[in-house]
């Protein structure tokens, strides 16, 4: 059954909501929706005493890790953490507290070549129960292609059914951005959520246009109950006016799995 989930996107250690589309190296072009000024910890209690489950906590670029670090402590075991993921951190951020680490660029080279090899050195490193793998995604005429690098650099692997196959034995989870669309409020990506309801195996939260609190019930709808839903900037605990943040807390009330 389709669940609301929480996030909380950090960007040089605060609390914002960012097009996703923007977020360039150089960050010349960054359009940022809302920034808080709240801390990262304050929206972990709120989470963990709302009774919020499986949340995402990304780290956009540097500077985020003692914000990230006091999130996790504040809620130990209820976010799962991204964002310069590799074999060689991740189990200092599931100490700290993350119940899953969430990882992309790592498992590229520069260019975006998958690299089999580092998929299972984490794997080794974390146990697959630990680890989610983000396939965030750009829009190629038909198709999908998992972006990397903030979303910057398309890679070699076209999301298909095949893929979801074989990377279901190294993981828990997948999570989903529909990254041309991320942050902009303009509704989610249909095709997306129904494909993805029907060829995972593994537990899904896709993100990514979410605009009213009615496109939980489309999500669950679209993918048979079997993808949730992360809303950001349309939620009113992150400046928007589409979503009342407690409308989805009594959604997942209501909607008990």
């Amino acid at each position: 059954m389709t669940q609301f989930r929480p996030c909380i996107d950090l960007h040089q250690g605060s609390v914002k909501q960012i097009v996703g589309s923007s977020f360039t190296a150089d960050a010349t072009s960054l359009k940022t929706n809302f920034e808080s000024n709240l801390s990262a910890d304050f929206f972990a209690r709120r989470y963990c005493e709302d009774g919020l489950t499986g949340g995402h906590l990304i780290q956009l670029g540097s500077n985020n890790e003692v914000s990230a670090f006091a999130a996790l402590q504040a809620y130990p075991q209820g976010l799962q953490i991204g964002g310069g993921i590799a074999v060689d951190n991740s189990s200092y951020w599931l100490e700290a507290g993350a119940s899953h680490v969430i990882v992309t660029s790592w498992l590229f080279d520069e260019c975006g070549n998958f690299l089999p090899e580092r998929l299972d050195a984490l794997v080794q490193e974390t146990g697959k129960e630990h680890l989610v793998i983000d396939l965030s995604c750009k829009r190629v005429e038909e198709d999908w292609f998992v972006a990397m690098n903030h979303w910057q650099t398309k890679t070699n692997l076209r999301l298909e059914a095949s893929l979801l196959n074989y990377l279901a034995d190294y993981c828990s989870e997948f999570l989903v951005h529909a990254a041309d669309i991320e942050g902009k409020c303009t509704g989610i990506d249909e095709a997306l959520v129904r494909f993805l309801g029907k060829h995972s195996s593994l537990p899904v939260t896709y993100a990514g246009g979410a605009k009213a609190l009615e496109d939980l019930d489309l999500v669950e709808l679209l993918s048979n109950g079997r993808v949730d839903l992360t809303i950001g900037s349309a939620l009113d605990i992150f400046g928007g006016t589409q979503v009342c943040y407690k409308d989805c807390v009594n959604w997942n009330q209501n909607h008990v799995i």
